[in-house]
C-alpha cells in the first residue's frame, strides 16, 4: 500500500498561519501574504505526522507531493519533514513540463490525500480530476479541506480506502 500525501496545503503550512482559522489561512494565500513564500519555516497542520506514523504501521508506504519544482527546494521540503518527525519517504514533484497528475502517474498510488484547493481555484486546480481515468480506477482520492489537515481520517488504512469525507 503506498500512500501519496500532497504537502503544501494538505499537511504543511506557511508559518504564520499558526494561531488562525482554516479560513484565514485560505485568505493569508488569496492575498498572496509574503509568508507563504518562506518554505523553510513551513510547519505541521494539526499532528499529520503522528497519523502517517500509524499508517505506516500499518505497512503503508508513506510518500509526498511538493507543489515545489527544483532540486533544493525538494531538500527544503525533506528538511522541513525531517525537523518535524514526518516519516521517511521520497518528496516527488513536477518535472519542467509535467503537471501534477503525470507525477501521480509515475509514483502510483494505491490512496492519494490532496487538499481541495480553495485558495487557488478549487476542482480545477486539484490533481485527481485530471488523472487519465485508467489510473483513476487504482487510485483512492482522499480530498481534505485546504489548510484542515488530516488529523481527521481514519487510523486505520482499511477504513482509509472507503473513506468518503
Amino acid at each position: 500500500m503506498k500512500i501519496l500525501v500532497f504537502l503544501q496545503g494538505t499537511i504543511l503550512m506557511h508559518r504564520s498561519g499558526l494561531g488562525r482559522t482554516r479560513e484565514e489561512r485560505v485568505r493569508q494565500v488569496i492575498n498572496a501574504e509574503a509568508s507563504i513564500f518562506d518554505w523553510v519555516s513551513y510547519v505541521p497542520i494539526g499532528h499529520p505526522a503522528e497519523k502517517l506514523r500509524i499508517w505506516k504501521e500499518q505497512g503503508a508506504a508513506i510518500a509526498y507531493l511538493s507543489a515545489r519544482k527544483t532540486a533544493e527546494d525538494i531538500r527544503v521540503d525533506a528538511t522541513v519533514l525531517k525537523t518535524h518527525g514526518f516519516p521517511v519517504g521520497p518528496v516527488y514533484c513536477r518535472k519542467s513540463s509535467e503537471a501534477y497528475r503525470d507525477v501521480v502517474e509515475r509514483a502510483r498510488p494505491d490512496i492519494l490525500i490532496e487538499d481541495d484547493c480553495e485558495s487557488i481555484g478549487g476542482k480545477r486546480a486539484m490533481t485527481y480530476p485530471h488523472i487519465r481515468p485508467e489510473f483513476q480506477a487504482k487510485i483512492k482520492s482522499v480530498v481534505v479541506k485546504e489548510f484542515g489537515g488530516i488529523d481527521h481520517l481514519p487510523d486505520e488504512i482499511s477504513a482509509l480506502l472507503f473513506y468518503s469525507g
